[in-house]
């Protein structure tokens, strides 16, 4: 069976709502989704509970998620919180 890559684009104004929806819309046929967070230059503790609950969601349905565009400040506070081993991650 085919697996598919579905891509998202996350808006910094609407992190949480963006990741509860696709968590909503997660389906164990999508092989990978591609969380795009090139427009995203910050995130709070909310921001960050939501993508520890995608990441949940998503190994639940053995769904691959990747971040795309991630900025270094970014990055380094998912580290921090040890949320990079939950993802992948393009430039």
């Amino acid at each position: 069976m085919a697996r598919t890559a579905v891509l998202l684009n996350i808006d910094e104004k609407r992190v949480i709502s963006a990741l509860q929806e696709a968590g909503k819309n997660l389906t164990a046929a999508d092989g990978e989704t591609v969380l795009d967070f090139s427009s995203v230059r910050r995130v709070d503790a909310s921001a960050l509970r939501a993508l520890e609950e995608f990441a949940r969601v998503a190994d639940e349905k053995a769904v691959k998620v990747v971040l795309r565009g991630v900025s270094v400040d970014v990055y380094k506070v998912l580290k921090l919180v040890k949320l990079t081993r939950r993802f992948s991650f393009l430039n």
